[in-house]
């Protein structure tokens, strides 16, 4: 099956979302003056050109009228859906209360009780022995937040991170991620089962990317001095979705360990029971020196951290600041969203369910060639769009069919699903469900996947030329009576 990288026909069911230039106050004039007044840096909107009005759970509305199933989860943000119960309840509490809603980094009672209900998530050897850094209210300043702590505490400047990575959009973040293209830090190679760097797959590439790093920090000659810290994501999300093997996670434990680097884990997109584990380093009982939490702790409101041992305290004071971080509406939210993921077990039940996904999207897989691989850990899914036709004689897995990939995503939002697209090509369809998922939920979510795919590579499939087809069978003429 060819498929063109030329961008996807608009299916019929999605043109009526296509953005105008009509002025007036309906969802197309909305959309027209966003793309005449926003910035060519804008993302999703280009890809979902919805106008959400309303939204609980699961559904947004979109001002068109339609509903739509989200499994965008403001990209992983939305632990409990859209404006769950627990969240309006807390965030209306505090504006009630007379509350100020900004203190600056001010001690207050929503900030005791959000610190509180945090620690108690944690792991318990870091919790017994944390200090916490709020920071700016995105995950891209947690991560600065993260780096300038480990270089400050080890007086060392280098830093080990891995291809796949994606930390932010600042610049310090942005360095640590793979897009980057002034590269500043060693770049280590993350294991793959799919897409191995090795070329092996398994437990085998898993063990040379560990081997590959430990002779790269012990060899003299190697060209790379101690640095002051390593960052890694247990889930790669914007690389595609790849989970980091949980042997794998404890070697690079040991081998920071071993030699006096400090362990910064980025759980900004698989914290809160994403991945089946309130924290995503728990699956592999990894301890890190420091954690960056964002996203789903603010209960769909801006809110970043980072959690760290206290023997790395070295700061100075305002040596890491910022006017809004003490926002007294997102600790709210945050506080009720922790509590509630974690007395309602929220976590073993992405598992669960996440599981079960998986094993039925493993059997989409089967039934079409353009699914290459199934992945991910609870409610954290990708699936890696391929085209099995451009594959050459010594291609171990097809090549990503980016051009099919968007064309599925089209396909999903005409039949009212909102999808992702992630990975290292754009190729790998991304579900990101809130943890408040229901099995019905589930089972709507998969038969408009499966129609959509279906669709997609119905169209992508090119027909033979005319002269080159075979002729249609003549019809017997039926017997008179």
């Amino acid at each position: 099956m060819a498929v063109t990288e030329s961008a996807p026909a608009v299916p019929p069911a999605a043109r009526a979302h296509t953005p105008t230039t009509d002025q007036g106050g309906g969802y197309e004039g909305i959309l027209g003056r966003q793309s005449q007044r926003e910035s060519a840096a804008r993302t999703y909107a280009r890809s979902l050109p919805i106008v959400p009005v309303r939204a609980r759970g699961l559904t947004i509305e979109g001002a068109d009228g339609r509903r739509y199933l989200d499994c965008l989860s403001g990209a992983g943000t939305l632990a409990l859906g859209h404006n769950h119960p627990v969240v309006l309840e807390a965030v209306k509490k505090v504006l009630d209360s007379g509350a100020p809603l900004h203190v600056l980094d001010l001690a207050t009672p929503v900030k005791d009780a959000f610190t509180s209900e945090l620690f108690a998530t944690l792991p318990g050897e870091l919790a017994d022995d944390a200090r916490i850094q709020f920071c700016g209210p995105a995950g891209t300043d947690a991560v600065e937040a993260a780096l300038k702590l480990v270089r400050t505490a080890t007086g060392r400047r280098g830093l080990l991170a891995f291809t796949g990575a994606y930390h932010g959009m600042t610049a310090g973040a942005l360095a640590a991620s793979g897009g980057a293209d002034d590269v500043r830090v060693t770049r280590l190679p993350y294991p793959q089962r799919y897409r191995c760097p090795f070329g092996v797959g398994g437990e085998r590439g898993a063990e040379l990317s560990a081997t590959w790093t430990e002779n790269l920090l012990d060899d003299p000659k190697s060209g790379v001095a101690a640095p002051a810290g390593m960052i890694v994501e247990a889930v790669q999300g914007e690389g595609g979705v790849i989970p980091a093997p949980d042997d794998w996670m404890r070697r690079m434990r040991g081998i920071t360990a071993d030699r006096s680097i400090p362990l910064v884990v980025d759980e900004v997109q698989t914290g809160v029971g994403r991945t089946g584990a309130f924290w995503a380093v728990e699956h592999s009982g990894v301890v890190p020196d420091v954690m960056v939490l964002s996203k789903a702790i603010g209960g769909s409101l801006p809110l970043a951290v980072i959690v760290y041992r206290s023997e790395l305290d070295a700061w100075e004071p305002g040596a890491h600041a910022g006017t809004f971080r003490g926002n007294q509406l997102a600790m709210a939210a945050g506080t009720a969203t922790l509590r509630y993921v974690r007395e309602n077990k929220l976590a073993e039940r992405a598992g669960t369910l996440g599981a079960r996904i998986l094993g039925r999207l493993q059997g989409l897989a089967a039934a079409h060639s353009c699914v290459g691989d199934v992945r991910g850990r609870g409610l954290m899914i990708g699936v890696e769009v391929v085209d099995p036709d451009a594959a050459g004689p010594d291609d171990s897995v097809p090549p990503a069919a980016p051009a099919l990939a968007r064309a599925v995503q089209q396909e999903c939002l005409a039949r009212g699903l909102i999808v992702e697209l992630g990975g290292r090509h754009s190729a790998v369809v991304r579900l990101l469900p809130p943890l408040t998922l229901t099995d019905e939920q589930a089972t709507a979510v998969l038969d408009r996947f499966a129609d959509a795919l279906a669709a997609a590579e119905r169209a992508h499939t090119p027909r033979p030329p005319a002269s080159r087809r075979a002729p249609a069978p003549r019809t017997a003429p039926r017997p008179s009576h």
